[in-house]
């Protein structure tokens, strides 16, 4: 059988999607990819449908200060629906040319949606982060009103009548648990994450616990400020060994180690700690570790992902505009304390299934109408 896999350019949301093709590859399925290209390639192997260019209106491109609704207006109007429009024809020339059984549709690639709804093709939704899960928007009726009317706009342009472009009908494939995301306004399948295998031959000799500081590299600009305070409150924790991940390689420490890259799933299974900015996978991946956390989040999804560690006694919070070297420190003290709540999500996540699971629901699809 054949799936199509519709997503953005986005590393993040195409990480939990690409242990999920392989799983299927190794069932015996065809799997091929659609997206903005040459971004796309860059992050995925194997058949690739080119579909729209991202450049005009990437998210990299927003402004770095944006904040709460000025982020989400950016967010939509700026990217999601452009972005939508802009993938519709490269879409349907892959769905006319990979005939696919089933579609993959990123909740950021809605152009997924639109030609797999046209064709009336079986499609999954890949919530790749838990944001809309919990309906951020119940309590702020104009802004879903906001929403629903840029999704119409969309349905009406590309000939689909019906339905939330974000929410497949069919399946919903969410890469967290009830543990640690809580109950889902939809029906949901909690799968847990895909996580790529550990990344051999890292080595950091050192019997102290080890603290890693990571913002991801879409940070680095924004993150400088934070990551320099890092290394000063890890300079005075000389009972820990710590890691701080710069990007850009600016930073000097004698008594930090610095790097500009690092094997998250590797270094993170010997962690002790990890302090970061709330990316979903970052999240997932130190407690699926059984790693407690210090979020620190910037922007978009992020602080809900931070309310959701603490609310699972996983880890805690800072203000990552206001963090002094003081307070990092003080919560890395503190974030010890989280161990037994981030042991429990661990456990959720195991037991969940990860790439395997979400693989088998999409077979479950399969001849579906």
């Amino acid at each position: 059988m054949r799936f199509l896999l519709v997503v953005p350019p986005l590393a993040g949301h195409v990480a939990p999607l690409r242990g999920v093709a392989s799983v299927l590859s190794s069932r015996g399925h065809q799997v091929a990819w659609c997206g903005p290209c040459p971004e796309l390639s860059t992050l995925v192997s194997g058949r690739v449908f080119p579909a729209g260019d991202s450049a005009p209106f990437a998210v990299s491109r927003r402004p770095p200060g944006l904040r709460g609704f000025a982020a989400l207006k950016y967010l939509w109007e700026s990217y999601l629906v452009p972005l939508a429009d802009a993938m519709v024809p490269g879409v349907a020339a892959a769905v006319a040319d990979f005939a696919p059984d089933v579609v993959v549709v990123d909740q950021q690639a809605m152009a997924g949606a639109l030609v797999a709804s046209r064709c009336g093709l079986p499609w999954a939704t890949s919530a790749s982060t838990s944001t809309e899960l919990a309906d951020p928007l119940g309590a702020l009726p104009k802004i879903a009103s906001w929403v629903a009317e840029l999704q119409a706009g969309l349905r009406a342009r590309h000939g689909v009548r019906l339905g939330d472009l974000r929410f497949s009908p069919h399946l919903v494939l969410a890469f967290t648990t009830r543990a640690l995301a809580g109950e889902s306004r939809r029906a949901v399948s909690y799968v847990g994450p895909a996580l790529p295998a550990a990344a051999a031959g890292w080595s950091l000799v050192d019997d102290r616990p080890l603290v890693v500081v990571t913002l991801g590299t879409s940070n680095a600009m924004a993150g400088a400020r934070f990551l320099a305070e890092s290394v000063d409150a890890l300079a005075g924790m000389p009972s820990v060994r710590g890691l701080v991940v710069d990007p850009t390689g600016s930073l000097v420490s004698e008594s930090v180690t610095l790097a500009r890259r690092i094997p998250q799933v590797a270094v993170f299974a010997r962690a002790s700690v990890v302090v970061c900015h709330g990316g979903h996978n970052t999240v997932c991946e130190a407690l699926s570790a059984g790693v407690p956390l210090v979020v620190a989040p910037i922007r978009d999804d992020q602080s809900m992902l931070a309310q959701q560690v603490v609310a699972a006694s996983a880890g805690v919070r800072l203000r990552f505009d206001r963090a002094k070297a003081a307070d990092i420190r003080a919560a890395i003290e503190s974030a010890e304390q989280c161990r037994p709540g981030a042991a429990k999500i661990r456990e959720s996540f195991e037991a969940a299934g990860g790439a395997e699971e979400a693989a088998t629901r999409l077979e479950s699809l399969l001849g579906r109408d």
